[in-house]
């Protein structure tokens, strides 16, 4: 079921507006500790992200983070290869319609999510976390 704030589907421009301002809105002395991270919003994953990850469907991602986290780039004084995030449209837009949220509480969270990994946190220790809030 679609939420009601929201009928028409965005845009790929449209939805990395909404994950940009989802993370204005974040707490200011998180967004520094993310500083020089790459946040890009990509249509669906690619098939070797697919294929690596072992996933059924291009789907069945919603958002990625590839590169070093917090703790490795402090390890290695710098020395790292570029942060990302990525945010996969369709995927959003599918897990969106079939759930009552708004579209920019998905987004918050997937955002979230994959900045948590930033900070070396895994997906079990996301769920454990998100469980007991």
């Amino acid at each position: 079921m679609m939420p009601r704030e929201q009928t028409r589907v965005p845009s790929l421009e449209e939805l990395a507006q909404l994950a940009d301002a989802c993370f204005a809105e974040l707490p200011r002395e998180f967004r520094d500790l993310v500083d020089g991270i790459v946040f890009t919003v990509e249509e669906i994953p690619d098939r070797e992200t697919v294929r690596r990850m072992g996933l059924r469907s291009e789907l069945a991602l919603l958002g990625l983070f590839r590169g070093a986290n917090l703790a490795a780039r402090t390890a290695n004084h710098g020395a790292f290869l570029p942060t990302m995030i990525t945010l996969y449209r369709r995927p959003i837009l599918h897990y969106w319609a079939h759930r009552d949220e708004s579209l920019k509480a998905i987004v918050r969270h997937v955002l979230v999510h994959e900045i948590g990994h930033h900070f070396g946190l895994s997906d079990a220790a996301m769920h454990t976390i998100e469980s007991g809030a």
